[in-house]
């Protein structure tokens, strides 16, 4: 990497994990969890990125940035920190990260609980990233998809140009997207500079822009203001700039990846790892106690100190109704 230049890698680490619940709470969201080779995702993200930038910043909230303080302890890593009030989404987030930066710097967006293998694929995806965000280009990662996976939003691809930017499909589409050939799963990773960023911004979403602005000049100590930041519209980047901006690349990326949003994708994960399953594909997580699944077929337990849930793999995207149903009645588990 070119040691003149800036690159810095921003650690957006705003999400709770609703859908990995009772593992994942507001007090321990999913990516400080020490439950993989007893590290953490936000752990693994900062090693990875290490090595390819100079620079590393935190945008975090109120309630998780003593956590994330903790990581940074425990890999030495020098930071710089920034502590949203309230969640505002991802424009907002990635608007701060650029406003803390000289506009010619290359940040490296990238949130704090995605799981990557095949590092050098990864290290490749970034140097051609850095290379078209120094060309003044946004740049997203598309990886290239291993199944029809309908958790995941898409990006339509020809080469390096994004046609169009696709939510995420139901069964069908998603199969039609993946035999088409030129779909990438929306990884939810960014490289630019932040001048060009916040001048996409500023054009297409001048009202963030402006409001980021005064909340970032008014921070003490990268602390946000409460009732500034309530003014910023809650936007996802995505629909503030990369889908209306004419400055997008895509790089197709074949690193496998996964946002690790489900209980299904954290057991795809730790079997890959040699997690045990029984003979009809149980799993236990977060229990050492010796559990024994009779008549059940694709059954995960997940065990901890207050709460147990035990559901079939298949309806894993279910369990945030269950998170936003305790929400509702304000139940001490979601803590």
């Amino acid at each position: 990497m070119n040691s003149d230049k800036t690159i810095t890698h921003v650690i957006l680490t705003g999400g709770v994990g609703s859908r990995l619940w009772p593992l994942s709470r507001k007090s321990r969201p999913k990516q400080y969890l020490e439950i993989f080779d007893g590290k953490s995702l936000f752990e693994m993200t900062v090693e990875r990125n290490s090595y390819l930038a100079n620079k590393v910043m935190v945008v975090g909230n109120i309630d998780n940035h003593q956590l994330s303080g903790k990581v940074m302890r425990k890999t030495n890593t020098q930071y710089i920190n920034i502590i949203e009030a309230t969640p505002r989404n991802t424009a907002a987030a990635i608007a701060f990260a650029a406003f803390a930066s000289q506009p010619e710097d290359i940040l490296i967006i990238t949130p704090s609980d995605h799981i990557i293998d095949q590092k050098e694929n990864y290290n490749q995806a970034i140097s051609e990233a850095v290379i078209k965000a120094n060309e003044g280009f946004i740049v997203t990662f598309g990886v290239i998809p291993t199944k029809p996976e309908t958790g995941y939003g898409y990006i339509e691809a020809k080469g390096d140009n994004v046609i169009s930017f696709r939510e995420k499909p139901n069964e069908t589409t998603a199969k039609e997207f993946i035999s088409k050939g030129n779909f990438l799963w929306n990884s939810g990773m960014f490289c630019f500079k932040a001048g060009v960023l916040l001048d996409e911004l500023k054009q297409f979403q001048p009202d963030v822009y402006e409001k980021s602005k005064a909340v970032w000049e008014s921070s003490e100590k990268g602390f946000l203001d409460l009732e500034l930041s309530m003014q910023i519209p809650s936007i996802s980047i995505d629909y503030a700039v990369m889908e209306r901006s004419k400055k997008i690349k895509v790089v197709p990326a074949s690193f496998s990846w996964s946002d690790l949003g489900s209980f299904e994708s954290v057991y795809e994960y730790l079997v890959s790892k040699g997690h045990p399953v029984d003979s009809n594909g149980n799993m236990v997580i977060g229990c050492d106690s010796h559990t024994t699944f009779l008549g059940l077929r694709n059954t995960i337990f997940v065990h901890t100190d207050t709460a147990n849930l035990i559901l079939q793999k298949e309806n894993s995207q279910d369990v945030k109704d269950i998170y936003n149903e305790l929400e509702k009645q304000n139940s001490d588990l979601l803590n």
